[in-house]
């Protein structure tokens, strides 16, 4: 499998050398590894549960996890990068399970008592606007195939770059380039929009 051209560390050192090195007890490698992939995972999680603390708390437990099993983790067709977001996913998974995540929706505070159900008609509709959008958005990515709609949500729902979201998806910046216009054409014409 080939890499993308942004699997080399800073150190210079390929990316299938670090993890192997991080395999044999390397903690230096898998420094290396840990600060090439922080962001990544971070942000991932960051906008999942719109917690900062939240993220960053499970964001170390993706790495604890990842050097607890790095001995399961093998270049067959994945990315070291889409399997700390695999790990990520799981985590955040069962944090919901869990119910220790809440969405909140923060409420405007209310000057004047006599218009505060009218403010709150306003936040409940927009609230449903909101989940109405959501589901059209989940019904527009189902109509992707899986590459293309994998490719949209790391770009635009995760907010990756295209470096980042190559280096998650094992492929080079040109392709997710061409995924995401490709996705986007095909999104644009249920719409009814002009295509590209």
């Amino acid at each position: 499998m080939s890499l993308p051209d942004n699997a080399i560390t800073a150190a210079g050192d390929p990316e299938p050398e670090l993890v192997a090195r991080a395999r044999t007890g390397d903690r230096e490698a898998f420094a290396a590894l840990y600060h090439q992939h922080y962001r990544l995972v971070h942000g991932f999680l960051l906008v999942r549960t719109r917690n900062r603390h939240l993220a960053e708390d499970l964001t170390q437990e993706v790495f604890t996890r990842a050097l607890r099993r790095i001995d399961a983790f093998s270049w067959q067709g994945t990315a070291f990068a889409a399997w700390l977001t695999t790990i990520a996913k799981n985590l955040y998974l069962d944090e919901l399970g869990r119910g220790r995540t809440r969405l909140e929706t923060p409420v405007a505070e209310f000057d004047h008592p006599g218009e505060a159900g009218r403010d709150a008609e306003a936040l409940v509709l927009r609230a449903l606007e909101a989940v109405e959008a959501h589901e059209t958005v989940r019904t527009a990515l189902h109509t992707l195939n899986a590459q293309q709609r994998h490719c949209v949500e790391l770009r635009f729902l995760d907010e990756l770059t295209p470096q980042e979201t190559a280096l998650a998806m094992g492929r080079s910046v040109g392709a997710v380039k061409t995924l995401t216009y490709r996705a986007l054409r095909k999104l644009r014409r249920p719409t009814g929009a002009v295509s590209v």
